[in-house]
C-alpha cells in the first residue's frame, strides 16, 4: 500500500502510465475481500487495477516457493500483456536481512549474499524494489501519519514458514547491532562485487557468445579459457535468458551443462537443451518444455518470440504454438535453414487445428515472420541485471 501510493504521487508528476495488479492465492478466505479493497484504493487514486488468481496447487512442495513462482509469472503476463517494461515491488531492508540469511543457511555465493538487487531481468520484465532502504516500520509510521490503511497477512506470523523463522533470528541478534539495515550494508558491498564479476561476464560474453534465432550460441575453447566463476556466469545466465526462467539454475544443474561444455554431448534442463559440437556450444528451448504452450497471433509465446503474419491473410482459428516432430515433417527444406534439429523442434510455428500453416524459422515462412520479443541486446544487457 505505502509502495502504491508513493508511485500514484510519482507518476501523476512524470507522466507515467501506472497501473496495479493484486494476486490472489486463494490460500485465506479473506483474500479475495483484500483484493477487492486495493481496487477501491486504486479506484480513488485513478490508478486501473486488476486482480491475477493463482490455481492449481495441489497441497504439495514448498507452498511459498510455489507461491512466489506463481506470482511472478502471473505478473509478468500481465505486464507484457498491458505493455508494460516493468513491475515495481514493496520488498523492503527487512525482506532483504531475512532473505540474506536464508541464502546464508543454503551456503549462497556472492549472487545469493548480495539478496535483492534494486533492479533485475526475468521474465522478460524489468523488476524493480525502490524500498529497499527502507524498514516495515518506516513504512508504517509513514502510513499512519497520512491516516492510510493497510492489512497485514496473518502468514506473515506463521512460525513454520523459513522466512517467519528468519524474522524471528533476527529479532534474537538485534541487542548485537545485528538487524536489518547492518545487514543492507553487508548486501551492499557483496553487490558491488556481483557487479564487478557481471561486468567482467559481460566482456567475455561480447568476445565468445551471440543469439541465433533464440538460442545461445558460446565458443568452447575461448569459455574454457575462462576462470571458473566467469564460465558459471556465462552458462547460468544463457540457461535463464533462453528459458525465460525467473532465476538462474542451481549450482547442480549447472554442473551438468559445465560438463558438456567441456566433454561434448549433450542435456536437457532448466527448460533448454545444452549441446556441444565442434568448438561450438548451443543453449536452445527444449521441445518438452513448450510443447503445451499456445498463443495468439502477433501475441508474446514462451515469453520470447511473436509471429506475425503476411498482409490481408485469414488469421480465423489461427494460433502458435511449437512446431515438434509433426511440422518438422511438413517442412522438407528445414535442413536448408542451418538451424538444429532441437531449435526448430522447439521454434514457434502457425497451426490451424492440426494443420501447419506456417513455420518461419523452418523453412516454411509463407510471408510469415517470427521476431525476437528479446534479442542479442537483450541478452548482453541482462548479464547486469538479475
Amino acid at each position: 500500500m505505502a509502495l502504491l501510493h508513493l508511485l500514484s504521487d510519482w507518476a501523476r508528476g512524470h507522466g507515467v502510465d501506472l497501473r496495479a495488479a493484486t494476486v490472489d492465492h486463494g490460500l485465506r478466505p479473506a483474500a479475495g475481500a483484500e483484493a477487492a479493497m486495493v481496487g477501491e484504493v486504486c479506484e480513488g487514486l485513478g490508478v486501473p487495477h486488476a486482480i491475477r488468481r493463482l490455481t492449481g496447487w495441489d497441497g504439495t512442495g514448498n507452498l511459498q516457493d510455489q507461491a512466489r513462482r506463481a506470482r511472478y509469472a502471473l505478473l509478468a503476463d500481465w505486464a507484457q500483456a498491458n505493455g508494460l517494461g516493468a513491475v515495481a515491488l514493496g520488498h523492503t531492508a527487512d525482506d532483504q536481512a531475512e532473505t540474506f540469511l536464508m541464502r546464508l543457511v543454503r551456503g549462497a555465493g556472492v549472487d545469493g549474499l548480495s539478496a535483492m538487487a534494486p533492479r533485475r531481468r526475468a521474465l522478460g520484465v524489468d523488476w524493480l524494489r525502490p524500498m529497499l532502504d527502507l524498514t516495515r516500520d518506516d513504512l508504517r509510521r509513514w502510513l499512519a501519519a497520512r491516516r492510510l490503511g493497510w492489512v497485514d497477512d496473518p502468514s506473515n506470523a506463521n512460525p513454520r514458514f523459513a522466512r517467519v523463522q528468519a524474522r524471528q533470528v533476527l529479532g534474537l541478534l538485534q541487542p548485537l547491532g545485528l538487524d536489518a539495515q547492518a545487514l543492507r550494508e553487508t548486501t551492499r558491498r557483496l553487490a558491488e562485487a556481483r557487479e564487478a564479476l557481471d561486468l567482467t561476464a559481460l566482456a567475455a560474453a561480447r568476445q565468445i557468445a551471440s543469439v541465433e534465432a533464440g538460442d545461445v550460441r558460446i565458443a568452447r575453447p575461448g569459455l574454457a579459457a575462462l576462470p571458473g566463476e566467469i564460465r558459471r556466469r556465462l552458462l547460468s545466465h544463457a540457461l535463464a535468458w533462453v528459458a525465460s526462467a525467473e532465476y538462474r539454475p542451481r549450482h547442480a544443474t549447472l554442473v551438468q551443462a559445465l560438463e558438456v561444455a567441456e566433454h561434448g554431448g549433450s542435456v536437457t534442463l532448466h527448460g533448454c537443451q545444452v549441446e556441444a559440437r565442434g568448438d561450438g556450444l548451443r543453449i536452445g528451448r527444449e521441445y518438452q518444455a513448450v510443447k503445451r504452450q499456445e498463443a495468439a497471433i502477433a501475441a508474446i509465446w514462451d515469453r520470447r518470440w511473436r509471429v506475425f503474419p503476411p498482409e490481408g491473410a485469414d488469421l480465423a482459428g489461427l494460433r502458435v504454438a511449437a512446431l515438434g516432430e509433426a511440422g518438422l515433417r511438413a517442412c522438407p527444406g528445414w535442413r536448408e535453414t542451418g538451424l538444429p534439429r532441437a531449435s526448430l523442434l522447439a521454434g514457434p510455428a502457425v497451426w490451424r487445428g492440426g494443420d501447419l500453416v506456417a513455420a518461419p524459422l523452418a523453412g516454411r515462412a509463407a510471408g510469415w515472420r517470427a521476431e525476437l520479443a528479446r534479442g542479442a541486446d537483450d541478452y548482453f544487457a541482462s548479464l547486469l541485471s538479475h
